[in-house]
Formats: C-alpha cells, structure tokens, sequence
C-alpha cells in the first residue's frame, strides 16, 4: 500500500476533516440502501405473489387442456381396441356360422349314411366311436332302426348310449353343460 505523506499540518487535518465528513454522509445512505432493500424484496414477493395468483386460471386451463389432450388420446386408443375387436368378433361369428354349416352338413350326411346301413353292420361302428356321438346319431335315426342298432350292440355299451339319449330329451337337465 502506497503511503501518501503531507507536509503541511494544516492540509493533514483537512484531509482528516473531509475523510470524517465523508463517513457521515455515507453511513446514512448505507442505511438507506439495506433499508431499501428490504422495501424492495418485500415489494418482490408481493409482486410475485401476484403474478402467480393472476396467472393462476391460465395455469388451471392449460393444465385441464392437457389432461383433456390425454383423455381424448387414450379415448381414441380405446375405440381402436374396440373396433380390432369387433373386426375379430365378425370374423369368429363367420366362422363359427360356417363351421356350424358344415357341422350339420356333416351330422346330416352321417346320419343318412346310417340309415341306409343295416343294424348288425352299424352297431361295431357305432360302438367303437366316442358314445355321445354315437348316441346323437342313433337319436335321429328312425326308433325301429335306433332299436335293432342297440340290440346289436355290446350290452354295456348300449345301456350307456341309451343313458345319454335319455338325459339329452329330459326336460329337467340344464341345456348349459357347465
């Protein structure tokens, strides 16, 4: 640090004087400064909380706006899922109509096939297949033909085929086979 010497006695109380009277006026607005602040930092959070309370709705809105955005994206999403499901469900019931076309073609053409055949060739055949369906072939043929096929038959065999044709005509049994 530089030292500044003065000769003079009086200048060196001058310069005292001025350096005195320089402190005095500065500490006052020293304090007028961090005084000022505080105004000023009070007057900012004041500000602030006004800005957020104006803005606030708007806030509220555009945050509504974006939750709408995302309910009409997943509610879009959803009729999508719908509509593949619908295509599939279409394509099952088609499917499920011709199989069940074919089915009765099937049953049909097997039952006419039966009822041609004479009852001592019919009954091995019948009762080497599985006997429900045995016993809904036998059901729609003719009761003479039906009789003379389960006479033919093992005896066992036929009494458990005349079961299931007795409990598929009972009025009682649920139709639902759960």
């Amino acid at each position: 640090m530089m030292e500044i010497q003065i000769k003079n006695p009086l200048s060196n109380g001058l310069v005292r004087f001025a350096a005195v009277a320089s402190l005095v006026f500065l500490l006052p607005a020293a304090g007028a400064e961090s005084q000022q602040n505080v105004v000023s930092e009070l007057s900012t959070q004041d500000e602030i909380q006004k800005f957020c309370t104006n803005i606030a709705d708007a806030a509220r809105d555009q945050r509504y706006l974006m939750q709408k955005q995302e309910l009409e994206k997943l509610q879009a999403d959803v009729n999508e899922r719908i509509s593949v499901l619908e295509d599939r469900k279409a394509e099952y019931e088609d499917w499920l109509a011709r199989r069940e076309h074919f089915l009765n073609q099937a049953k049909s053409n097997l039952v006419d096939i039966y009822k041609t055949m004479k009852a001592d060739a019919a009954a091995p055949q019948l009762e080497k297949m599985h006997v429900e369906i045995a016993a809904a072939i036998i059901m729609q043929l003719p009761p003479r033909q039906s009789g003379l096929i389960l006479s033919e038959m093992d005896a066992q065999k036929a009494a458990t085929v005349a079961g299931i044709m007795s409990q598929a005509t009972d009025k009682n049994t649920s139709k639902d086979p759960s």
